[in-house]
């Protein structure tokens, strides 16, 4: 059995057990290694924060003092860090489940240290706020007095919040940076429309948005036996049994993202994308759903998508 199958095999199995993201951290920390923060995940997060942060300065150029949201807080808040330390005022981040711990926002600032002594960290973020670094630091030694990660996350102007992104407690044009890194691929068409006219409503009037996306099948990041555009080759009926409500992927492609945007009343201002590979694309026997799609739009494999 390929490796690929296995995992979603048992990722599909899980996400019908309780405790589901729980078990399924267990099972990827173990097994598949996948949430382990190394330094490639902490490199490509800080990655995507230094890219929000560009873009953001360059087309809302008056504002330094900020506010912020994102979209998929996952396990390790790195980008919201990278937030604080550079200056935003107030950093909201939302997901629909809890995955934060004191543990691993101690993990996080310990490889910021790491990070910051070895001076790689200046060359992502340049504006640091140097007493706001230090507050960080110290934040690592009382995260045991806090009796949730979320309550030590306001020390440093952070608030996570848990819930439906769909409808966010929030007042109307009160962010002026809303972003993403590798989230809008696990969420369905339908949901992420509702998402997109609830971040139309938040958006200030000279904010943007600045989204990266992953369009390759993430079962290939384990499996090296096939390429990022294996999920291709399944009809919607077919890909329904495959897919699991642990890490779910949509499938949609470059084009798709585009109007979903557009549909929502945003402006596309600029896109940073990988082509991909024609030629591994060709190699998979895509199913009659993309036989309408441009091969150059199918091939694209990453994007990074700024609107307002």
């Amino acid at each position: 059995m390929k490796v690929w199958i296995l995992k979603a095999v048992i990722q599909k199995a899980i996400s019908f057990l309780p405790c589901e993201h729980r078990i399924n951290f267990l099972f990827q920390k173990y097994v598949t290694k996948g949430v382990n923060l190394t330094n490639d995940l902490f490199e490509d997060k800080l990655i995507h924060c230094s890219n929000h942060l560009k873009y953001f300065r360059k087309y809302a150029p008056g504002k330094r003092d900020f506010t912020s949201l994102e979209i998929g807080t996952g396990w390790y808040p790195i980008v919201p860090i990278g937030f604080y330390l550079s200056g935003a005022s107030t950093i909201y981040t939302i997901d629909i489940s809890d995955l934060l711990s004191i543990e691993r926002i101690k993990n996080t600032i310990e490889r910021y240290e790491e990070w910051s002594k070895s001076g790689k960290l200046k060359t992502y973020l340049p504006e640091i706020d140097p007493a706001r670094f230090e507050r960080l630091v110290s934040l690592k030694g009382q995260l045991g007095s806090f009796g949730s990660a979320r309550e030590a996350l306001k020390e440093i102007h952070i608030h996570a919040i848990v819930g439906d992104a769909r409808k966010i407690d929030l007042p109307a044009q009160s962010i002026d940076l809303l972003n993403s890194n590798n989230t809008f691929e696990h969420i369905y068409p339908g949901i992420l429309s509702g998402i997109l006219r609830e971040f139309r409503r938040l958006l200030s009037a000279d904010g943007i948005m600045s989204h990266q996306i992953d369009m390759s099948d993430h079962f290939a990041h384990l499996d090296k036996s096939i390429t990022i555009y294996n999920f291709l080759r399944f009809s919607d009926s077919e890909w329904k049994i495959i897919d699991n409500g642990i890490q779910p992927q949509n499938r949609l492609r470059f084009s798709d993202y585009i109007k979903l945007l557009q549909d929502a009343g945003f402006q596309i201002l600029e896109n940073v994308s990988r082509e991909g590979s024609l030629q591994a694309l060709e190699a998979v026997p895509v199913s009659q759903k993309y036989k309408s799609y441009k091969p150059t739009d199918l091939a694209i494999s990453h994007t990074l998508l700024i609107s307002k």
